[in-house]
């Protein structure tokens, strides 16, 4: 499927929007992030969009080698299916709790939209070894762009059972539209001005 003009116009307006919002406190979170632990201020993680695997911009908020840490904790996983989600993670550093609670964190996937890896709304992205158990019903999903936020996000987000969060994500990419976009970006400031624990 060829990718909507008007959705990669929205794309760039606002990844734009949105890095020119951050980019005034960027040396401030790095400060802050540089002061609380050992480790790099960006991290760049390996997630499955559009086919492949591709490396996605954040601000770190987990200790150094969190990811290798991670097969001691999944007796721990809180979420039914393969996805990981523990509440109180112990990999989670002071500052990147706060980070993640206003979703602080994910402002540099915006230079993923930007590079086109990733769409402002999408099927969210998830790592190479939890889309190896996706249903064959839904391996459709993995071809389509996936977004910083989506319609899976703003209805549950970790909070949902494995199936569910596909579901939503693929009835999302069969009706893309405008609409729906818009209604899903809308709906993510609200979460995230009101809500910041919803996403």
């Amino acid at each position: 499927m060829n990718y909507p003009i008007w959705k990669r116009s929205l794309d760039i307006a606002g990844a734009a929007a949105g890095l020119l919002l951050i980019t005034p406190f960027t040396p401030f979170i790095t400060l802050a992030i540089k002061l609380d632990s050992r480790g790099e201020v960006f991290i760049r993680l390996p997630r499955v969009s559009k086919g492949k695997i591709i490396k996605v911009y954040k601000f770190r908020s987990m200790v150094r080698g969190a990811h290798k840490m991670k097969i001691n904790l999944l007796e721990l996983n809180e979420r039914d299916g393969y996805f990981f989600k523990m509440k109180n993670d112990p990999r989670v550093t002071r500052v990147g709790k706060v980070l993640r609670r206003f979703r602080i964190d994910e402002f540099p996937q915006l230079l993923n939209v930007l590079t086109g890896e990733l769409a402002l709304v999408g099927p969210r992205p998830h790592e190479p070894e939890e889309v190896t158990h996706y249903p064959d019903e839904h391996k459709k999903l993995l071809l389509v762009r996936a977004g910083v936020t989506g319609l899976s996000q703003v209805n549950g987000a970790s909070s949902l059972p494995f199936l569910r969060e596909l579901e939503l994500d693929k009835f999302y990419s069969e009706n893309i539209s405008p609409k729906m976009d818009i209604k899903i970006l809308v709906k993510t400031a609200a979460i995230l001005f009101f809500d910041p624990t919803a996403v």
